[in-house]
């Protein structure tokens, strides 16, 4: 528990470092109203800083030195603010990080421009990270950030393909099959990937990581969709509900959609068919009264603590050998601490 306790500390101590570097790459410079200005505005509004404190603490687990890691998790957190600018267009979000959303404020055309902006920015520090790196390891890092944006960019296709086609007709197995792809690749098995490519110099065997980063990214995800139902609007930071009214198919819409009956499915496909505009509050709350009463949440939470616990064993499968040291224990902790969140 002490160590679950230490994780914040962790997690603002590197993404302090991050955000320093980040903000080299977004200094003020012109178009500065409508491009470089908008694209400090994520990366400003804080954040969990999981991604490049796991990059950063996987790297020094293996021996890299930290001013080369804080490089590579400072491009993984500008490419991840280029995610959501982009997600939240597709999403038609209106609320990121307790604020307006990019395209709410400004627009969508100006988002999505924002939103490539941020990806070329992130390239353009990998591609830096050469010069401290070498080519051999600097070229590895880059090709396994694409794989990592492409996996990405496929499991985002699986899931608007769901919403575009209406999709009722889902499993736990096919939701799971989407969030490797979407939210694992980027959120928990690039950083431990590239944080064990720097550590080892591009020796190490990367493939071991993927079930760790699969298992702990897909809790963190079930958990993320949970909070969206029943957490603090105030520590949360988008809009509650926000993932009914988009239409997401999470594990729990799945869930509902196996055990609600005939003519709750209906109505269910009817509502879902609807552009986001024309889903009323009345139509929300139905869902999420329907969802409670099929425990689809206390379903979904059962899901999230067995994945949870895979990614410990896997962690200690992975780790096990490595000295005792807070980068370790840090990691360690983290399958316990995305259960814990709030």
């Amino acid at each position: 528990m002490q160590a679950v306790a230490d994780v914040p500390e962790v997690l603002e101590e590197y993404g302090e470092l991050t955000r320093a570097v980040v903000s080299e790459y977004l200094r003020p410079r012109e178009p500065l109203r409508h491009l470089y200005g908008l694209a400090a505005d994520y990366p400003h509004r804080g954040g969990r800083m999981l991604r490049p404190s796991l990059c950063i603490a996987t790297a020094r687990v293996f021996g890299a030195d930290i001013d080369v890691a804080v490089r590579v998790a400072a491009a993984l957190e500008l490419l991840h603010n280029a995610f959501l600018v982009h997600d939240d267009v597709e999403d038609e979000s209106e609320e990121r990080r307790g604020r307006p959303t990019l395209h709410a404020q400004h627009g969508v055309p100006i988002a999505v421009n924002v939103g490539d902006a941020l990806a070329l920015i992130a390239l353009r520090a990998l591609i830096d990270c050469r010069t401290r790196l070498g080519p051999r390891l600097g070229m590895l890092v880059l090709e396994e950030t694409e794989r990592m944006a492409r996996e990405s960019v496929e499991g985002q296709a699986i899931e608007l393909g769901w919403r575009e086609d209406n999709a009722t007709e889902l499993a736990d197995e096919d939701y799971l099959k989407m969030v490797l792809k979407k939210t694992c690749w980027y959120s928990t098995i690039y950083p431990a990937r590239a944080g064990a490519l720097l550590g080892s110099g591009g020796e190490r065997d990367l493939d071991r990581f993927v079930r760790f980063g699969f298992f702990l990214g897909a809790a963190f995800q079930i958990q993320d969709d949970i909070l969206n139902l029943v957490g603090d609007s105030r520590k949360y930071g988008k809009e509650i509900d926000g993932d009914i009214r988009e239409g997401k198919r999470t594990l729990m819409l799945i869930r509902l959609f196996t055990e609600a009956a005939a003519p709750e499915k209906r109505r269910l496909s009817e509502l879902l068919a609807k552009p986001r505009c024309e889903r009323r509050e009345s139509d929300i709350a139905w869902v999420r009264s329907l969802m409670d009463h099929h425990e689809c949440i206390e379903y979904s939470r059962r899901t999230g603590h067995a994945l949870a616990g895979a990614a410990q064993a896997e962690c200690e499968r992975l780790y096990r050998h490595l000295p005792d040291s807070r980068d370790k224990r840090f990691i360690q902790a983290l399958p316990l601490w995305v259960l814990e969140r709030r």
